[in-house]
């Protein structure tokens, strides 16, 4: 009997399978990579009354050797990993027979049948989580009494990792009189609507004839005990596990860059780095392997899983091999995102022309003679990439140019800033933002560049729904006057962007909504972005720090964005709510300033 190990989502809906929580489905729809016509549909007593769109969602895909392997011996065993044996399911029916369970992982203890769940917790509400609670939400799980909190940590499904997403569960259980929390493996299928009825399914078969009630969508802050977890789980970019992949011909710099770049890293002295050269690991990680198609693309497998291991736990790793096709680059770059790190793809653009000119190890010479079969370039394709971070030709150029080139391109990525720091340190940016880009946020741009005077900060501003080259508006612009500030002639509005946000040290908006707006889009810059009011109420406690190391202090313990602290829309309600805005913006400001640089103006 043939042996196979399911993807992360086909191991989920296999536990929910094996468990019951998936009835009245009862197995699996078996597909392979043959034509379609030949795929048989699973019998009516696989999917007793299941809907075909949820019968179609669990599936199992098995290559098509494998499949006509199981065809033959009736059955297919599927195996974790690791290789245990989790289950035989018959062929084509898809029926699935249990042979275990897993029987290790984080949080095991709390991934409980719905029998096991029914008879442990019967009598309470089921409230079925897919992300950190919010403060809001604690409330009105606090409301509904004796509760299950049900983690939907399958593939795909929860915002958080699946183990971030247990423990913010249980931090949160342990504030509530009497909460539980019970772990499903519930995974997405890339088909919502499919998604959410399986899930209504699911939660029905765990909660029986008890209440399931479904939490208030909520955009306000995370409940305390869930923060720190969601902060340790989305990462800053520059505090991410990251993957630096150099690809191009043989001879056209990658392994000088790859290893240049390193010794900028190191010199800088604050990241960790390994190196996956490709020779280095041809020799130690894939001796053995030659370079047919095949086992290329082992070769680059194994170097992308290493590396995607590195990333999972912060590290940076730089991998240089040749890595010519397409599809290979693209799994490497899943491995690596589905670990949590992040894939920085950099194309070293070298023409062939040039590589054979170079050719130190006579390498092109004997693929030209035919002495080296399938090799790059000459006897095997070498595919473009259309989705490099940045494009280096090394043509001409020395070695400094061309790593300037994947410098800048990290910096601007937001991933690692090694760009030399010109006059000390590099100034601080401040971006402002407010609804249109026109009252508010232009006052502050203005006002804090007037304030700051030579103080190392830079300021901008945006709007959420700006129109862009819009001037300021004239009831905000007669408020600067009297305070000596200048500039507004020149002013004109632009829309918020995410380069802006990348660009940012710090985001301060004007209202709350502002801020949440922000952050709905990007997440993980929900330590950077305060309301104004916010950020002042935040210095209590840090009167000794300054600069980055304030920021670093505040963005970790920060009060909540509570619309009192709004600085009120003065937009058509006349002179008097423009003057009141700019009182209340300049005295905030001039808070904000005194902590963030000693040179401001006070």
């Amino acid at each position: 009997m043939p042996q196979h190990c399911p993807t992360p989502r086909e191991l989920d809906d296999l536990e929910l399978l094996s468990t019951g929580a998936l009835a009245p489905i009862v197995g699996f729809h078996v597909t392979s990579d043959v034509a379609p016509e030949v795929e048989q549909r699973a019998p009516a007593s696989v999917v007793e009354t299941a809907e075909p769109d949820s019968e179609r969602l669990i599936s199992l895909s098995l290559p098509a050797e494998v499949r006509a392997q199981a065809e033959q011996a009736g059955a297919v065993e599927l195996v974790d990993p690791e290789g245990l044996p989790l289950a035989r399911v018959t062929v084509p029916s898809g029926e699935v027979q249990p042979l275990t369970h897993a029987q290790y992982g984080p949080f095991r203890d709390l991934y409980l049948t719905p029998a096991q769940a029914r008879e442990r917790y019967a009598g309470r509400t089921w409230v079925p989580v897919t992300d950190a609670l919010t403060v809001a939400q604690v409330e009105q799980v606090r409301a509904l009494g004796p509760v299950v909190l049900v983690a939907l940590v399958g593939h795909g499904t929860p915002e958080l990792s699946p183990v971030a997403l247990v423990r913010a569960t249980c931090l949160v259980a342990r504030t509530l009189p009497d909460a539980a929390v019970v772990a499903v493996p519930l995974a997405a299928h890339d088909d919502p609507e499919a998604d959410h009825a399986l899930g209504v399914q699911v939660l029905a078969t765990y909660a029986g004839d008890d209440p399931v009630t479904a939490l208030a969508d909520d955009d306000g802050d995370y409940a305390p005990e869930a923060a720190e977890v969601v902060a340790r789980d989305r990462p800053e970019r520059d505090e991410q596990g990251l993957v630096l992949f150099f690809t191009g011909l043989s001879g056209s710099g990658k392994s000088t860059l790859a290893r240049a770049l390193m010794d900028k890293i190191l010199e800088q002295g604050t990241r960790t780095i390994t190196s996956l050269d490709g020779d280095v690991v041809r020799r130690n990680l894939s001796a053995g392997l030659t370079f047919s198609k095949e086992d290329r693309e082992t070769n680059i497998r194994r170097i992308g899983w290493v590396a995607a291991e590195i990333s999972r736990h912060g590290g940076l790793a730089v991998v240089s091999p040749i890595a010519p096709f397409d599809e290979t680059r693209q799994q490497v770059r899943a491995m690596v995102e589905e670990a949590g790190g992040a894939f920085f793809l950099v194309h070293v653009a070298t023409p062939l022309e040039e590589c054979e000119r170079r050719d130190r190890k006579g390498l092109y010479a004997k693929a030209r003679r035919g002495e080296i079969p399938e090799f790059t370039g000459i006897s095997s394709p070498y595919e473009v990439p259309t989705d490099a971070d940045v494009v280096v030709d090394t043509t001409g150029r020395t070695i400094p140019d061309a790593l300037g080139d994947v410098v800048d391109a990290l910096a601007e990525s937001g991933y690692l800033d090694l760009r030399d720091a010109a006059d000390g340190e590099e100034p601080l940016r401040v971006l402002f933002v407010c609804t249109a880009n026109i009252c508010r946020s232009p006052f502050m741009e203005l006002t804090a560049r007037h304030l700051a005077g030579d103080a190392a900060i830079e300021f901008r501003s945006a709007g959420t729904h700006g129109f862009p080259d819009h001037p300021m508006n004239p009831e905000m612009t007669v408020t600067l006057e009297p305070r000596g500030v200048t500039g507004h002639e020149a002013f004109r509005s632009r829309a918020l962007t995410k380069d802006e946000l990348d660009w940012a040290d710090v985001v301060l908006t004007a209202e709350a909504e502002h801020r949440q707006f922000i952050l709905d889009d990007h997440p993980a810059d929900f330590r950077k972005v305060f309301t104004l009011g916010q950020f002042v109420e935040s210095l209590a406690g840090h009167e000794d720090l300054h600069g980055r190391a304030l920021l670093e202090a505040v963005g970790s313990r920060r009060t909540t964005a509570s619309p009192d602290l709004d600085v009120a829309d003065p937009y058509r309600r006349g002179p008097e709510a423009a003057e009141r805005a700019a009182a209340h913006i300049e005295s905030l400001l001039r808070a904000a300033l005194a902590a963030l640089t000693p040179k401001a103006s006070a």
